[in-house]
């Protein structure tokens, strides 16, 4: 079960704003610049990012519904930025992996005592 929409309302007006400066420097953080479906606007969603192969993987916290993953999904891409570098990326996949395999062994811990199996992968456009 993915976190509740009120543990999210409060990371978008909190969290997000104490990590977005971080974000995108730190190991296993990235910021997802993606545009709404409707709006067209660009909006930057902070986020954790595992490399997995060839392709990013972010686990779905807060479920395939979330706005990030709907507009990355119907966009069939986004930009992240990682690291200190900007990558765009492309062909987003959304999968169930009850294992958590694709994420390291601490990430996975910690998915499984909050029950999130959902993700979704991209690669390097």
């Amino acid at each position: 079960m993915p976190l509740s929409r009120r543990v999210a309302r409060f990371n978008k007006h909190v969290t997000n704003h104490l990590t977005g400066p971080f974000a995108g420097w730190l190991p296993g953080f990235a910021i997802v610049t993606h545009i709404g479906r409707r709006s067209g606007k660009a909006y930057q969603t902070p986020v954790n990012v595992f490399r997995d192969g060839d392709r990013y993987v972010f686990a779905l916290t807060y479920g395939p519904g979330a706005e990030w993953v709907r507009n990355v999904v119907a966009a069939g891409g986004c930009e992240i930025r990682t690291r200190g570098r900007t990558l765009r990326l492309a062909e987003p996949e959304r999968f169930t992996d009850p294992t958590r395999g694709p994420v390291p062994i601490p990430a996975r811990w910690i998915l499984g005592l909050i029950d999130v199996d959902e993700f979704l992968a991209l690669r390097a456009a």
